[in-house]
């Protein structure tokens, strides 16, 4: 008997409890729209403290990218999904400069698949994918205990996170036009024409 043979990997078992938790009814696949009514996201005066990850400086998510794209995401290190960090850095370099921000946030929540201390999340994200995008504190990001931007993503998008590299996309004033599932890369050809649809929509105000 080949005891290998009934191994199963660590990975194969975050695909397979990936793909239940999208063919659960609701599950959503596709794009989520977010209701134009009640989709700001960084209302006057709103604060979304958060701390960089294994550091100690501590931004107000709204006040620190006022003005910018932001795409926001969930992640873990132990997921099927976990190459997607390379596509999020090359869409923040690629896009930059221009004004997106991706916006990580570590989280525990789905399979357990971030179970490191933030140094140990931090020096994988710099080590095994050149992360330069700005990565905050381990967050609660699904449930009655979800932190507040997390929360408040969920009310205004209509959509929450199942998985993890669940991204929403927040437009430059404040508002959350639009919800990914995991299974949306971040180089697909979907969302990177969403994010120039919004700096081109910038940078049209501006020539005005």
């Amino acid at each position: 008997m080949n005891i290998k043979s009934n191994i199963i990997s660590p990975m194969a078992i975050s695909l397979f409890l990936t793909l239940m938790v999208y063919l659960l009814p609701g599950s959503a696949l596709n794009t989520v729209f977010a209701n134009e009514a009640s989709a700001q996201l960084c209302k006057p005066g709103q604060a979304f403290n958060k701390r960089r990850l294994a550091g100690g400086q501590v931004d107000n998510i709204c006040e620190q990218y006022a003005g910018k794209v932001m795409l926001i995401v969930n992640t873990a290190s132990k997921c099927a999904f976990t190459d997607q960090y390379e596509g999020l850095e090359s869409l923040y370099k690629r896009y930059r400069d221009q004004g997106l921000v991706v916006v990580g946030f570590p989280s525990n929540d789905f399979g357990s698949q971030e179970p490191g201390t933030e140094q140990q999340i931090r020096d994988f994200c710099v080590n095994t994918y050149a992360v330069k995008f700005p990565m905050y504190e381990k967050t609660r990001v699904s449930g009655k205990n979800a932190d507040p931007i997390y929360q408040a993503l969920v009310t205004t998008s209509g959509s929450k996170p199942r998985w993890n590299f669940h991204k929403y996309l927040v437009d430059r004033q404040g508002n959350v036009v639009e919800s990914y599932s995991s299974m949306t890369k971040p180089l697909s050809k979907k969302l990177t024409r969403k994010i120039e649809s919004l700096l081109d929509d910038q940078r049209a105000g501006l020539d005005l």
